[in-house]
This record gives C-alpha cells, sequence and structure tokens, in this order.
C-alpha cells in the first residue's frame, strides 16, 4: 500500500466493502456511482417527483432529498410511493442535518439517510473548550447515546447510512480537540464509525468533503490511510461542496474528485454546482467515463516510497529562474505557434489587449507569462513583463526571448553558460543522461510533459524522480488534449495540471489543444485558483441548492457575480440557508446566508453582522459591507 492507494504509477480500484442502497450497490466490484441532490421544498411532492424524474432521465442512480424536519421526512413516504407506483425503483437518501428524530422517521420510508457527524449531536457555538482525557470520553458517550438510536433503527430496517463529515460544519468539539483540519475532519467521521462497529452496524458509506480541494483530496487520503490502520475498507462518496457554477465549478469539482479517482479512490460521486441537478449528471458522468475503461499506460518506473507528504501541501523547493519557481506563483504559457507572423491582436485571448490611440497594452488579470511563438516572428513591442519562447532552430538573442529546445536536441557546447534555455522533457524520461544534461547546467528551465492521455499519474512520477535526484529546477508542466469537447477538455486537464497543484509540484503550466485561446487560458488561470496555488479573480463558495433553500441561488449568485467578479482574491460565500452558513463556508471573507424566506444575513467572516435583511436589498447590503472593509475597488479602477 502506499499510505492512501493501491499504487501511485498504476490505476488500481481501491477495494471497498458492498453497501447495499435498495437495488444498488456502492463499492465492492460495482462501478462507480452517481448521485446528485433535489433543490426543491421535499414539502412539494410533485415538484419532487419531477425533478428526480429529469435527474434520473440524466443517469443519476441514486437520488438525495433534505429532510430538514419531521414534516419533510412525512413527506418521504408519499414521494417514494409515488415513484415506486410510477416503476421508478431509484433509491432515495435522506439528508439530516439537526434532527435526529427526522434521521429515524426518515430510515424507516428510504433506503440511506445521511447524518453530518458534525451537528447530528452538536450545535456549533464558534467556541473553544478544553477537554481532558475523561472529560472527551464523556462527550463520546454523550454522542453514542444520542446515535444508538438511529443506529438500531438502521439495522432493523436494512436502512444504509452515509457518515458525511463537512470541513466547514466541524463540531466545537472536534476543532477544540483535533483542530480545523483534515484530521478534524476524519476524526469527526471515526467517532460515529467506532460506535457504529461496536454495535455490528456496517452497512456506511463515507465522504469528506469541503469546497477548499487541497482540504478535501487531503481529508479523503487521511481517511483511507485512517482505515487502513484499523482494519476498515468502507466505500466512499466523492464530492467537492459549494464548488460553484459554470466553468469554475466543473474545474474546481475536477480537481478535487478527478485526483482522487486518479488514485483509484471514490465508489461514488455526485458533483455539486449552483445549477438545476441534472445538470450535474453530465458532468459526473465524464469524470467517470474516464475510468471504465483505462487505457492502457506506457510503462512508469513503479516507486518505493512516497518522498513527499499527500496529507499536506508543501511545494516543491526549486532555484528561482526568470520569475518562475521558489516562492514565485506558478506561471502560464500561452501558445501562438500556429501563426508565422503575430500581431498584436493575436495576443488579446492571453489578455494583452493594445490601445492603439493611446499605444499602449492594457493587461488583464488573466494576462499569460509567457507567449511561446515556435518558429514564428513578433515585430512589435511588448509589455515588459511578459517574456518569449522560441523555437532553438530560429532563435535570435534578444531582451525577453528564450530558446525552447526538445533535450534529445540540446548540446551545452552549442549555448552559453549564461544562455538560460527551455528544455523539453518526456516525463518518463529518467535516463542518466538525461539527468546531467539537466543538473549541470543551472540556468535551465523545464518543460515536462507525458505520452500518456492520462496524464497526471505520469507527471506525478517525474516530480518523485526529481525529488529523489535532488532536481531542483522550475518546471512548467505541459498537458495536451486534442478533439475534445469543451466540457470534457475542462475536466480532464483540471485532473491532470490541478492534481499536481494539489501535491505541490509545478512552477508553470502549459495548455495545449484545439479549443478557442481564449477559452484555453480561461481554464489554465481557473485550475490555479481551484487548486489555490494562484488567485486571479474572484472565488465564489456557492452551495447547489436543496429543498432548504431560502431563495433563488442561481439567480441571486449570478447578481452578485456580475458585481463583484473584479474583486481579485476576495472570496464570497453564498448559502442557501443557515445549515450550509458560516460553517460550510468555511475561509469566505464574506458571506450571504438565508435565514428565512426573503431574509438574507450577511456575514464578515464567521461573524453574522447584519440580520434579516430583505432579499432584494440585500446584494447592495453586500457591497456596502465590502466597502466598509476597505475591499471594494470600482471596476474601472481594476
Amino acid at each position: 500500500m502506499q499510505e492512501y492507494c493501491n499504487s501511485l504509477t498504476e490505476y488500481s480500484r481501491l477495494n471497498t466493502r458492498e453497501v447495499q442502497v435498495g437495488d444498488v450497490g456502492i463499492g465492492g466490484g460495482n462501478p462507480i456511482r452517481i448521485q446528485s441532490m433535489t433543490t426543491v421544498s421535499t414539502s412539494d411532492t410533485a415538484a419532487v417527483v419531477a425533478q428526480s424524474k429529469r435527474m434520473i432521465e440524466a443517469g443519476c442512480e441514486i437520488v438525495r432529498l433534505t429532510a430538514p424536519s419531521i414534516r419533510e421526512a412525512e413527506n418521504l413516504r408519499v414521494i417514494k410511493e409515488t415513484l415506486r407506483n410510477q416503476g421508478i425503483k431509484t433509491p432515495l437518501v435522506a439528508d439530516i442535518h439537526f434532527t435526529p428524530n427526522a434521521a429515524i422517521l426518515a430510515a424507516k420510508i428510504v433506503e440511506k439517510v445521511r447524518i453530518n457527524p458534525g451537528n447530528y449531536a452538536d450545535r456549533k457555538k464558534f467556541e473553544t473548550h478544553d477537554y481532558s482525557d475523561q472529560a472527551y470520553e464523556d462527550e463520546l458517550q454523550r454522542i453514542r447515546e444520542r446515535f444508538m438510536p438511529l443506529i438500531t433503527t438502521c439495522k432493523a430496517e436494512g436502512t444504509a447510512m452515509r457518515i458525511g463529515t463537512n470541513h466547514g460544519s466541524l463540531s466545537d468539539r472536534i476543532i477544540s480537540r483535533f483542530g480545523d483540519t483534515p484530521h478534524g475532519m476524519v476524526e469527526s467521521a471515526m467517532e460515529f464509525l467506532r460506535i457504529a462497529e461496536g454495535e455490528n452496524y456496517y452497512n456506511i458509506v463515507l465522504s469528506m468533503k469541503a469546497s477548499n480541494t487541497q482540504i478535501m483530496i487531503q481529508a479523503y487520503r487521511l481517511l483511507v490511510k485512517t482505515m487502513i490502520v484499523e482494519g476498515m475498507n468502507y466505500p466512499l462518496h466523492l464530492g467537492v461542496t459549494e464548488a460553484g457554477e459554470a466553468e469554475d465549478g466543473r474545474i474546481k469539482s475536477a480537481v478535487g474528485i478527478g485526483t482522487l479517482l486518479e488514485d483509484g479512490l471514490g465508489d461514488t460521486i455526485r458533483v455539486s454546482l449552483t445549477e438545476e441537478p441534472e445538470a450535474e449528471i453530465p458532468v459526473a458522468l465524464e469524470l467517470v467515463k474516464r475510468y471504465e475503461n483505462r487505457e492502457k499506460y506506457l510503462p512508469i518506473e513503479p516507486i518505493k516510497n512516497i518522498n513527499y507528504n499527500p496529507f499536506f501541501r508543501s511545494r516543491r523547493k526549486t532555484n528561482q529562474i526568470l520569475n518562475l519557481g521558489a516562492a514565485e506563483v506558478p506561471r502560464i504559457i500561452g501558445d501562438l505557434s500556429k501563426f508565422n507572423n503575430i500581431k498584436r491582436h493575436h495576443l488579446e485571448p492571453f489578455g494583452y489587449v493594445y490601445i492603439k490611440e493611446q499605444d499602449k497594452w492594457h493587461i488583464t488579470d488573466l494576462a499569460v507569462d509567457i507567449i511561446y511563438v515556435g518558429t514564428g516572428v513578433i515585430d512589435f513591442p511588448l509589455p515588459e513583463m511578459v517574456s518569449v519562447l522560441q523555437s532553438y532552430k530560429t532563435f535570435e538573442i534578444k531582451d525577453q526571448y528564450h530558446p525552447y529546445i526538445p533535450i534529445n536536441q540540446y548540446n551545452p557546447a552549442n549555448w552559453g553558460n549564461d544562455q538560460l534555455v527551455f528544455l523539453s522533457v518526456n516525463a518518463n524520461d529518467h535516463r542518466k543522461t538525461t539527468r546531467n544534461k539537466i543538473k549541470n547546467r543551472a540556468s535551465t528551465i523545464l518543460v515536462v510533459y507525458s505520452q500518456n492521455k492520462n496524464a497526471y499519474t505520469d507527471l506525478r512520477r517525474w516530480f518523485m524522480y526529481c525529488l529523489a535526484e535532488g532536481i531542483r529546477n522550475p518546471v512548467i508542466v505541459q498537458c495536451q488534449y486534442q478533439n475534445m469537447a469543451p466540457e470534457k477538455f475542462l475536466l480532464y486537464s483540471a485532473t491532470d495540471l490541478g492534481g499536481l497543484q494539489i501535491d505541490g509540484f509545478g512552477d508553470g503550466i502549459w495548455l495545449k489543444g484545439d479549443q478557442e485561446y481564449g477559452f484555453i487560458n480561461d481554464t489554465a488561470f481557473g485550475i490555479l485558483q481551484a487548486s489555490r496555488s494562484r488567485i486571479s479573480k474572484t472565488d465564489y463558495i456557492s452551495c447547489p441548492s436543496c429543498g432548504r433553500t431560502l431563495f433563488n441561488l442561481q439567480e441571486t449568485t449570478s447578481k452578485i457575480r456580475d458585481q463583484t467578479g473584479h474583486l481579485k482574491g476576495i472570496k464570497i460565500g453564498i448559502m442557501g440557508c443557515i445549515v450550509n452558513g458560516p460553517g460550510e463556508m468555511a475561509d469566505a471573507d464574506y458571506g450571504y446566508v438565508g435565514t428565512g424566506p426573503g431574509k438574507i444575513s450577511l456575514y464578515k467572516g464567521q461573524d453574522v453582522v447584519a440580520r434579516n435583511i430583505p432579499e432584494e436589498s440585500a446584494v447592495d447590503a453586500l457591497i456596502n459591507l465590502i466597502e466598509q472593509h476597505g475591499d471594494w475597488i470600482e471596476p474601472g479602477d481594476v
């Protein structure tokens, strides 16, 4: 075992126990299951049934519904009967927060219940407690007494359970003992799991969700390692909570879910988008499809030991060359090599807009750092901040220009020691001659690529090789995706490049494909944003909506995005109800949370600063709050 997965160099699903949810098996030898959650009120039978049918037609195999009180839990029976009478056998899951009595009732009706260990037996008050060992044991006994009736009911009814930890809703007790950390998330679930095992109840699925992809991935890996130590093998439900909408939501979901799927982790997935639930299903299906008929790898040299920490992001130590490596943010390359004679307007999709009347460049927050021109020619002055990478075949020494050379064409005798070069290297090339070419020249930046279609594993192996050999040159990761639909391009590139960033690998990314240049550039910046390695725009932590939502989440998110999208680096949480806020938005700078029909509360961090604002004036109040704390910038000033 490689601490948390079967292999780091060969795709292999982790063997987990089978959990039966109605007629659908999760884990064991079953395929990775797709699920989603209704967004309408569980009290509205017709709306739930209609939405569930749309989800199922799209490919949803398990449907989850919120049951915030006894009333909604009771109506699960009506919903289930209506669906069954229409010949629909898709299993139903009741989503429970704060209300054990609703969970117990739901367990008698539906095939599975999901509980959140952060709020099933605790109420979050954001207080810190100093527990003695005995005091903490007393707390565990209290939780056991609270949890036991649900275990008893699930055993009697044959009902499955998901113990679903969320980073943003860890209890004060867990945070006081283990911190607001992946370790705390794992222990939050394990405490409940150990109680269930003590009662010989094993029909359990586990999840470790967070909006922060780094925390989410680290928590799942640590959970698997902990289960291995304790002799457990429960199936995993994967998801990035509050991923958001549109391309950003898809990229963030792929970074989190895709990275774990690459290592064979995950038995069921839910993509959480601030869109209609049936829109989540094609995204989930595309993520899973990559692992159903996994193409054979070109051989990757196996490893015996992990020489980095997969449970904590620590960026690989490198020497700084130009603006790459060391403490510099990862840089992005834009590829204009298809043009022989490059014009100013060709740079516009890469963030550089020339204003002829003023004879100056307007540089956006999504401006690339390096332009690759191949054998092409630029005959106009560029902004000083951008470098030019040119094929060694036509390279001429001048300011801002650097040669790009395949390593098998590189002869040190042809290049002076002071000449900075970019060397293109195959990730599978561990030859001694290649290593010597790299190590004998300090002023070298590496561009590493993989010939495997699933590039992440191969590229990660290269970085392990660098760590083992003491290679400290900056590395730009190059990935190419041809003949792909835009959404597939988003998901695959986010998995491969985002996963490396999560592990602290890569000083730059070079994304190639046959998509429009602007789309490729936005995707590259989106990957770095989603992996928290380079922030270039506003970060929205937006829940996907459910039956608890108290306002039109999609419409409101779009409105807030329209007015705040220029606030680079600010994190805004948009939560449909108090269950998801303030806890679920965890590290957001500002929060917009539904607290009643038509009523919004605003947060600064995790502190409520304004309660029950009428919905029609709440967005303006949010902007005023941002202004009061000095974070507002007028759009024209950016």
